[in-house]
């Protein structure tokens, strides 16, 4: 079975469109989709709409901070950009829509593997997994042999063996990489609907289950729509300026 592992949508259609067409096409049998939903893009209820479709087929979703941010109370410590777009987002959801983000588990466990947006030692405290440092202290404290989350926006692999030696490297896209189960993995695939290492293209992951390997993916999509639409919405132009560069 192929899993596919989509993180950080942020409400870009053409990015989460582009990006399932390409999983499809490369045969993943199942979804696990690692939070943020919202945030930063202007199609959150379609993006939502998107998921839950996904999760009734059987999908796997988590929940993510900006979802959080957005279904529950504001933080009065957020930056005026990121209050503006969490009250935009709001008034475009639904009740339904709404809904569907209070619903979304802080993690999931299944088999050997868990699911969660930022790391396994915190999940509700949203810490970002920045370095080896961080990734060992979530691989602690899981016994999962399979640690897939998002909140960092650049892909990146962690591991761990079995007398404490830690690892992590920069993956090359399309290139398959073995995660044999006598060592721990973390596995950060990237933002789907925002990344930041500089390269505009979308990221993804695909987890082959049967022959233990994981393949990350990079995808062109319409940048232009998407950060046009950023704009037409009254969103701060930042956010729109920084799809095309990756940021």
């Amino acid at each position: 079975m192929k899993l596919a592992l989509i993180t950080d949508l942020h409400a870009n259609r053409e990015a989460v469109e582009a990006v399932l067409e390409h999983a499809k096409g490369h045969g993943a049998d199942r979804y696990a989709f690692l939070g943020d939903y919202v945030g930063y893009g202007a199609d959150p209820g379609w993006v939502i709409d998107t998921v839950q479709a996904f999760v009734e087929r059987g999908a796997i979703a988590v929940n993510g901070n900006h979802d959080a941010g957005v279904s529950e109370a504001t933080s009065p410590n957020m930056r005026p950009e990121a209050r503006q777009v969490v009250d935009w987002t709001r008034s475009q959801l639904t009740e339904a829509q709404m809904g569907f983000l209070t619903s979304r588990p802080m993690s999931h466990t299944e088999g050997d593997m868990l699911f969660v947006h930022a790391n396994a030692f915190a999940p509700a405290e949203w810490e970002y997994i920045q370095g080896r440092i961080e990734a060992v202290r979530s691989l602690h404290a899981t016994t999962c042999h399979y640690t897939f989350c998002g909140h960092m926006h650049e892909p990146k692999l962690f591991h761990l063996s079995g007398t404490g030696k830690a690892g992590d490297f920069v993956p090359t896209p399309d290139v398959a990489i073995p995660l044999p189960p006598h060592r721990q993995w973390l596995v950060v695939p990237g933002s789907a609907g925002q990344p930041r290492d500089g390269n505009p293209a979308a990221c993804y992951a695909m987890f082959h289950l049967v022959d233990q390997t994981l393949t990350f993916y990079r995808v062109p999509y319409d940048v232009e729509t998407a950060a046009a639409k950023i704009r037409a919405a009254g969103l701060p132009e930042r956010l729109a300026e920084r799809l095309a560069h990756g940021q």
